[in-house]
């Protein structure tokens, strides 16, 4: 397994190992306002020994948002909560980006003021987000058919997700990764099957990657590429996500971020129990228009992590559910001690149990 545990450098940083704490939501911000607070950074502190943590999808705007509770990076105190989270992050020795995220369709009018959400066009995702209702209980809730897009409106979005990064910047990452997976706003610009437009967003397969190219490049051009990575999911197929066109897009995407030198692509793979495995040539394919770092994320295991960096295919392995129960991770995994479980009940909402008090292997003893 030393492959997995072996030192890195990812243009500005120096990664003690390749074990990548991945993006999970868990909806434990301050209210009102969304606001990352003291308790999420002792959580990502306590899980720094990662060689790099990618923080939960955080919402550029308001407009973004399509769960309660996620936090924001738009505004002045969500900004000074983060710095509460980089500072105890950096104290304990990590590593630190923040995810960018705008959800698009997948969302609800109760987080924009009775409006319907957005998206490229207006095509229900037959999809649920999750909802905390006026009594403080949450659950999922279907999601309404969006409207679609106005042109104007896009140029928009790509400045609030220029203004995230800065904002990013202000509050001590060390980096930025553009969400473009799972379903969310910039994925539905990508597939066939969520967008129908007419315009220069719309149909060939340029006009589908215009979005995330004049995101990535406005974030590379205002931060530095080497602190910008990106999330994308080629062989997901929920939330209205089966679009035919999806793999020969995702490679042309690569070969754009490519050009635009960025640090990282990460990949958000299927990680169900039965979910098909990636076929060898698809990741043959991605190395050879992709020449930065390669993260990939989807139910590894140690054994698996290694054999994929073994391979070639990967550089760093992204680890979800497992970083939440075990906070000292990377040293169960070089051990070779047992994992705890999560307990599924507490991963959305709610306070310190669930989150915080998941002891190390050695104080469980």
């Amino acid at each position: 397994m030393s492959l997995l545990f072996n030192p890195l450098n990812m243009r500005h940083l120096r990664l003690p190992n390749r074990v990548v704490m991945a993006p999970m939501t868990r909806s434990r911000t301050t209210q009102p306002g969304d606001i990352p607070n003291a308790m999420m950074a002792t959580y990502y502190a306590q899980r720094a020994t990662a060689g790099l943590i990618i923080t939960e999808a955080t919402q550029i705007s308001r407009q973004g948002q399509g769960y309660s509770f996620t936090p924001g990076i738009y505004s002045n105190a969500q900004i000074a909560g983060w710095r509460k989270v980089t500072d105890a992050v950096h104290a304990a020795g990590g590593r630190i980006f923040l995810q960018l995220w705008h959800v698009g369709r997948m969302s609800h009018p109760v987080f924009h003021d009775g409006e319907l959400p957005v998206a490229p066009s207006a095509i229900d995702p037959q999809a649920q987000v999750w909802v905390v209702n006026d009594d403080g209980v949450g659950g999922m809730v279907d999601c309404p058919t969006p409207r679609e897009l106005a042109h104007a409106e896009i140029a928009d979005i790509v400045q609030d997700f220029r203004q995230g990064a800065i904002n990013a910047m202000a509050a001590g990452f060390d980096g930025v990764e553009i969400h473009g997976a799972n379903g969310y706003l910039i994925d539905q610009f990508l597939r066939t099957t969520a967008n129908h437009r007419s315009d220069e967003y719309g149909g060939s397969t340029e006009n589908r990657l215009r979005l995330l190219a004049q995101i990535s490049t406005a974030i590379a051009d205002e931060i530095g590429a080497e602190r910008v990575g990106v999330r994308l999911a080629p062989f997901i197929t929920a939330r209205g996500m089966n679009c035919p066109e999806i793999i020969p897009t995702i490679l042309a995407a690569a070969s754009l971020l490519d050009k635009l030198n960025i640090a990282y692509l990460h990949l958000s793979e299927a990680d169900w129990d039965d979910a098909p495995q990636i076929p060898t040539p698809f990741r043959q394919q991605l190395r050879q228009v992709f020449g930065g770092q390669i993260i990939v994320a989807g139910g590894y295991t140690a054994s698996k992590a290694h054999e994929v960096i073994a391979a070639g295919y990967a550089d760093l392995v992204a680890f979800g559910r497992p970083f939440v129960a075990n906070p000292d991770l990377v040293a169960r995994l070089t051990r070779g001690e047992p994992l705890a479980a999560l307990n599924p009940t507490q991963l959305f909402g709610g306070d310190e149990r669930g989150y915080i008090d998941y002891p190390s292997y050695s104080s469980n003893q």
